[in-house]
């Protein structure tokens, strides 16, 4: 997959101030790229590693009333605004939903094609060389909207390979992807950076499975500039007790959750019997037929390939989604209205009092104008006491690292910042059931160690708690139980039963 020239990067005492915010994102970043080179962007969640790759991208203009930021320094891609050369870079964007805009996979990654003027003739060659690069499963013809997390991951990375880009800018493009599909597309970057030569500017969390596609990293500081710049064993070597303190994942410096002693669970909350669940309209399996209880006191983890059902179950746990077969009984010990076990003709305010609900993305929950108010919403729903919410509020703003951002709109948050918000809006309302679909996505190592320990807790008050994660280190530290898919990316095939974790 051939590319046009490698781009350099010259970022000149460059800072952003989001709209509304007191304190920059960035301020006085200096950063000099080959043309050809591989960057890795380090630094705690919230550092402004996704912002730089935005302006990187042409994204970010203060001259832009719907921008709504201010803008000091300058960007450059070849020595020429970066706002002006968009068609030079591609950005793979953490929420990969937010970068699809067709119906059909196929028309989707035509779409940058098309306003490129690539010519007709040599579109489809280029969307299906694509698509086959990333092992996207399904072909041309399938619906966006019937999509996983990670199968969208895929599509977007395609919609960006296919226009071949000079400067490739990656956000966490393996995070929401099984074992074995980051590995796929880790493999087939390397193949297309070897061959095409293009610069890349990438922010990987877990930086270890990176390595050996960077040749550099560099470590941003919240509000500040580059803090560190070198080779990675340089970077890691000279500054990597201090990036540990910092929350960078750095190798060797894993941070660990101490496991309970199992004890036996409490009584059933939730029942499913042979739930499963088929995409309207189409003859797509989303959900094979599985059979799991959810108990109290304990946390199930449901792992999978990407494709397999995992989300759709949590949806079908939580009580927002209707199964097509089978059923979802709320137990007594779920409490809820009597009478009615179906969880799904639960009224909402006895449904958002009894299960919690972090969606795979975050910006779906968002109802609010800032941090505060969002996580107020759940518990003024449920009738909690003015009192009360308050001090929910500030206790979880404290324990997630929230609280210097209480006034700020949810969707100005960084990926990590904004799913640690939507975790935090799902556990206020104190629910019996807390169902999590990829609830450490995004985190540095200390906002990660937070979060499994937050949910260890909740199990261990007594609640239950599901976990829909690829993160084989937060099964470790926190489940009980796995429920495993073993077939994933549209082939239907039924968990098997649920193990204990060791």
């Amino acid at each position: 997959m051939s590319a046009p020239p490698a781009v350099g990067v010259q970022v000149r005492c460059w800072g952003w101030r989001h709209g509304g915010r007191r304190a920059w994102a960035l301020r006085g970043v200096d950063l000099h790229v080959e043309p050809g080179e591989r960057v890795l962007l380090l630094g705690p969640s919230g550092a402004g590693k996704s912002t730089l790759l935005a302006a990187l991208a042409g994204l970010l203009d203060a001259d832009d009333a719907g921008d709504a930021g201010e803008q000091e320094g300058e960007v450059l891609l070849d020595g020429r605004p970066a706002r002006g050369v968009r068609h030079r870079a591609g950005l793979v964007m953490q929420d990969p939903e937010a970068a699809l805009v067709m119906g059909r996979a196929g028309d989707d990654v035509a779409f940058g094609l098309e306003n490129r003027g690539v010519p007709a003739a040599q579109i489809w060659p280029r969307v299906d060389e694509a698509l086959q690069a990333v092992g996207f499963p399904y072909g041309r013809d399938a619906l966006t909207g019937a999509l996983s997390g990670g199968e969208q991951q895929r599509l977007a990375l395609a919609g960006i390979l296919a226009l071949r880009p000079g400067l490739l800018l990656l956000d966490e493009v393996t995070a929401n992807l099984d074992p074995g599909g980051a590995a796929l597309i880790r493999a087939t970057l390397a193949e297309i950076l070897d061959a095409a030569g293009s610069t890349v500017v990438m922010v990987e969390h877990r930086v270890a499975s990176v390595l050996d596609l960077v040749d550099r990293a560099v470590v941003l500081e919240a509000g500040g500039g580059v803090v560190a710049d070198g080779s990675p064993d340089e970077v890691f070597g000279l500054y990597g007790g201090w990036l540990a303190d910092r929350g960078v994942w750095v190798p060797g410096h894993e941070p660990v959750v101490r496991r309970r002693a199992i004890s036996p669970p409490g009584p059933a909350l939730a029942t499913a019997e042979q739930v499963t669940f088929r995409y309207p309209g189409t003859d797509r399996l989303g959900l094979p037929p599985t059979s799991v209880a959810v108990a109290a006191g304990q946390a199930l983890a449901v792992t999978g390939p990407n494709g397999s059902g995992k989300s759709t179950l949590a949806l079908v746990l939580a009580g927002l989604l209707r199964p097509t077969d089978g059923t979802v009984r709320a137990e007594a010990a779920l409490g809820g209205p009597a009478g009615q076990p179906q969880l799904t003709r639960w009224r909402g305010r006895d449904l958002v009092r009894a299960v919690g609900t972090v969606f795979q993305d975050p910006e779906h929950q968002f109802v609010a104008a800032t941090v505060r108010d969002e996580l107020a919403v759940g518990p003024r729903s449920a009738g909690a006491p003015p009192g009360e919410i308050a001090a929910r509020v500030d206790e979880l703003l404290e324990r997630l690292g929230l609280t210097a951002l209480a006034a700020a709109n949810p969707f100005t948050l960084s990926g990590g910042e904004k799913r640690r918000l939507s975790v935090a809006t799902a556990i206020a309302t104190a629910p019996r059931m807390l169902v999590t679909d990829e609830p450490t996505f995004g985190q540095d190592s200390r906002t990660w160690a937070e979060l499994a320990l937050l949910l260890a807790d909740l199990r261990d008050e007594g609640r239950a708690v599901v976990m829909v994660t690829h993160d084989e280190a937060l099964v470790d530290a926190v489940a009980d139980v796995e429920l495993r898919f073993a077939t994933g990316t549209g082939t239907a095939g039924a968990a098997g039963p649920a193990r204990s974790v060791p």
